[in-house]
């Protein structure tokens, strides 16, 4: 987490943008609560309490949880029964999931409590948003949610962390959960009627994942515009398929940006025109097609983002209070379906990148034809060049076509039947975590190919865009003259990719976003 003096974002429980998930989730922005937002969570805590005392049957208040349902539990035992349900339910296993989506877990919890439909009490919230302000993570394995009554066993590692039991981070160091509450100055919650329930339903934590994924598959899109565009310039491709009036005819919104930032890309570039005469009418389709897959890519985030956004001012747990209404509803809010098939929407799309980024490398390398030397190297046969690049480029492309395979169309029934069809969606989420940093490794490898075919073309210019990138790339990536290790130029070339460096060095020089 980053120690920003960035500007504080008020959580209210209607609106919240990705951006702003990203902001307190990986900048450490600090948060808070808007005012109108503890007015409507203290209402639905006075209507909980209300009824509370009236001995209304509430599920999972004043009855069991699952099956367990229709078993009354009477009031003297609502804490035991809340604190029962959080302990219980914390069964997770595997390694820790990253900090940052605990983050953003987090702040999508509280932004969800605020929204004032969950009957929690003011100061569970404002211990949930200190911790966040804090600097304290909650130890959270990566593996156990179905994606069914939400993220249960997460969110109830997560809920651990606020009554001092389990194992937390405190600025980056793991210990107990107590001693990290002890050196921030916060004291343990003892949970009152309702709040373990609200604490463990719901979708946030593959909405964290999902919500941070997408910002950076937004990123890996106009990188892989940059990196392929570079390429192209020095496969010899022609860039008469970025022509505006071939793409308008097939008027998809993602294809039109992709052929427009080609075109300033490339612009200017001498490389493109030293070979206008050449003849050839062709190329095969990993550059012909550039437009056309990485804009069907685009258009694919495009939708999760809309999808994510909308989860992200969702309320996802159960049941749910109307304080105005007098009421409780029991509803299915908490099933995870809407990200679970963006998950999986988002992990075929961003394979695409991959795969036709590979192939573009693979006909860098095989590139005779077009007066490159084979395998990039001036002296084939006592050098092997790049050759190995594309080995690791093809593994990262087969690894993702297992993890595409789409975790949504499982269901595995639990909760002795109660939960009968589940949403993955969890499972969905890590895996496009996996599938990006695949997508960035490829991305690389075509990076470093591109670069070293690119130096074969000199001394002509490049274009104004793909100039400032291979510009850029080469203050971290020396030239290939000998052969060496590509293992750090691959982890320089990702450095540079995920940084955003590059991308934004070609928008300065284009002046405009990608």
């Amino acid at each position: 987490m980053a120690v920003t003096q960035a500007a504080v974002i008020e959580l209210d429980g209607k609106h919240l943008t990705l951006e702003q998930i990203r902001a307190v989730a990986e900048d450490g922005a600090p948060a808070s609560i808007s005012k109108a937002a503890r007015e409507r969570v203290r209402a639905a805590r006075d209507f909980v309490d209300r009824q509370c005392d009236l001995g209304t049957a509430i599920y999972g208040v004043t009855t069991g949880f699952g099956r367990l349902a229709n078993v009354a539990v009477p009031p003297s035992e609502a804490a035991s029964l809340q604190l029962n349900l959080v302990r219980s339910h914390a069964a997770g296993t595997g390694p820790p999931l990253a900090e940052r989506f605990v983050r953003a877990a987090g702040v999508l919890r509280v932004s969800s409590l605020a929204a004032g439909h969950s009957g929690v009490r003011t100061e569970t919230l404002d211990l949930l948003l200190a911790i966040l302000n804090e600097g304290i993570t909650p130890y959270v394995p990566i593996q156990g949610s179905v994606g069914a009554s939400g993220d249960l066993a997460p969110l109830a590692h997560m809920t651990l962390t606020l009554l001092g039991e389990g194992d937390a981070f405190y600025r980056g160091v793991r210990m107990a959960a107590a001693r990290a509450l002890q050196k921030a100055g916060l004291q343990p919650l003892t949970l009152g009627a309702k709040e373990g329930l609200s604490l463990v339903n719901g979708t946030e934590v593959m909405t964290g994942i999902s919500a941070l994924c997408i910002l950076r598959a937004e990123r890996l899109c106009a990188a892989a515009d940059v990196i392929g565009a570079l390429s192209l310039e020095a496969f010899h491709a022609t860039d008469r398929v970025f022509d505006r009036r071939i793409n308008a005819l097939r008027p998809h919104v993602g294809q039109g940006r992709v052929a427009d930032n080609l075109r300033a890309l490339v612009r200017d570039s001498e490389i493109m025109q030293s070979h206008r005469e050449c003849g050839r009418v062709q190329d095969p389709y990993s550059y012909r097609c550039i437009p056309v897959v990485h804009g069907a890519v685009r258009d694919a985030v495009a939708y999760a983002r809309q999808v994510v956004e909308t989860e992200a001012i969702s309320v996802t747990d159960n049941p749910l209070v109307f304080p105005s209404d007098k009421e409780f509803l029991s509803g299915g809010n908490f099933h995870g379906q809407p990200v679970a098939l963006v998950a999986d929407v988002m992990k075929t799309a961003m394979s695409q990148l991959a795969n036709i980024s590979e192939r573009r490398l693979y006909l860098l390398l095989n590139g005779e034809e077009r007066g490159l030397p084979l395998f990039l190297t001036g002296r084939s046969g006592l050098q092997s060049g790049l050759m190995l690049v594309q080995y690791t480029s093809a593994a990262l492309v087969s690894e993702n076509k297992g993890l595409a395979w789409p975790n949504s169309v499982d269901s595995i029934p639990t909760s002795a039947g109660q939960e009968d069809h589940v949403s993955m969606g969890m499972t969905a989420a890590c895996n496009l975590d996996r599938v990006l940093d695949n997508v960035e490794g490829s991305l690389a490898c075509e990076l470093l190919g591109a670069l070293a075919a690119t130096d074969f073309r000199r001394p002509l210019r490049s274009g104004r865009g793909t100039q400032a990138a291979y510009d850029a790339a080469r203050v971290q990536i020396e030239p290939w003259t000998e052969d060496r290790a590509p293992a750090p130029d691959i982890e320089r070339a990702r450095e540079l990719i995920s940084s955003g460096t590059m991308v934004r060095a070609s928008e300065e020089a284009i002046r405009g976003s990608l």
